[in-house]
């Protein structure tokens, strides 16, 4: 989502959820401490713009708190299948020894020596012993190793699931401090549609500014794939911002990105702080169509370059993914995939 140039960066890098509820208590109080009916219009604008920014902050939060559970989900699945396997391993050596003592007993557990004494075969029966003493010594150090293993897998298992638990509840704290902004949000936007015609065109303009000596000439994807992404881009226009969505009929800025370089086969981290390394940066007079532009000092907001000045991006709630001028705020750097 996007605020206008005007709007100086907050502090922090957006990287992590714990920060982010902070951001979040900090907007919602701010906003909350000024009064509907008092609030001058240029106040209102500038609430407006800053809680679209912070709010934005706090989703790519929630994005990366959702991608990292994810991942541990996975790594817990696949200690699970090796502990399943493990333990299958460990049960059948442990019927390959209760065969074993089992044929002990039916033989009667004799005294080796007087086994020896009663045996046809002295020779026989001194081979056989040797080799039953050698399987029987192996069976238990492996036996000893796979408990050790065993124990150490479910022990891994706790703390990941432990780790689990702990970013479930930090997602969810996120997303409760998000659905308190989002409220905050619509009031502001109440607010801003009671203002004069004039006031809110001025507002609106003031989002969509650009500077207009920022690019050099226009040139053609750098790759197929970038160009497939371009594609896919244009297709999501007029589709709505959506909290945390990444396609394909709702997007939020960093899940427009992902899905639509995804059409092109190509796997992009989850959030706009990881996009910003997902390739090699260029200089913003050197952007083509498919670039990652990501805008503002802790990269929390990125769209996709299309070229002759503008991007395709998905701005905040109420406004669909759209173009606008690539100089709408601040460049933080521009990403060629």
């Amino acid at each position: 989502m996007g605020s206008h140039r005007r709007t100086a960066p907050s502090s922090g890098s957006g990287r992590s959820a714990v920060p982010a509820l902070g951001l979040l208590a900090a907007a919602a109080a701010a906003l909350a401490a000024v009064p509907a009916a008092a609030t001058p219009p240029g106040d209102t604008r500038a609430e407006v713009d800053r809680l679209y920014q912070e709010a934005e902050k706090a989703t790519e939060a929630y994005n990366e708190a959702d991608e990292r559970a994810d991942g541990l989900r996975r790594e817990i699945a696949a200690a699970q299948d090796g502990i399943a396997r493990q333990q299958q391993r460990v049960n059948t050596m442990r019927e390959s020894l209760g065969s074993l003592a089992g044929a002990q007993y039916r033989s009667g557990g004799l005294d080796p020596s007087l086994a020896l004494l009663l045996s046809d075969d002295p020779q026989d029966f001194l081979e056989k012993a040797s080799a039953l003493d050698r399987m029987t010594v192996h069976q238990a150090g492996e036996l000893r190793r796979l408990r050790s293993a065993l124990r150490s897998l479910s022990q891994d298992r706790t703390e990941a699931a432990d780790r689990l638990a702990a970013l479930e509840r930090s997602r969810r704290a996120v997303a409760a401090h998000k659905r308190t902004v989002e409220s905050k949000l619509a009031e502001a936007r109440r607010l801003l549609n009671s203002l004069p015609d004039g006031e809110r065109a001025a507002w609106d303009r003031a989002t969509r500014s650009a500077r207009a000596d920022l690019l050099g000439p226009v040139g053609a994807p750098a790759s197929g794939r970038a160009a497939a992404a371009v594609a896919a881009a244009r297709s999501a226009l007029g589709k709505p911002y959506v909290w945390g969505a990444s396609g394909p009929s709702s997007f939020d800025c960093s899940g427009l990105v992902q899905w639509s370089y995804a059409q092109a086969g190509v796997g992009l981290p989850r959030t706009s702080q990881a996009q910003r390394y997902a390739g090699r940066q260029v200089p913003l007079s050197e952007a083509r169509p498919g670039d990652l532009v990501v805008y503002r000092s802790d990269a929390s907001h990125v769209g996709m370059y299309m070229g002759n000045g503008q991007v395709i991006h998905a701005p905040y709630p109420g406004a669909p993914v759209r173009y606008d001028p690539v100089g709408m705020m601040p460049v933080s750097s521009v990403t060629r995939v």
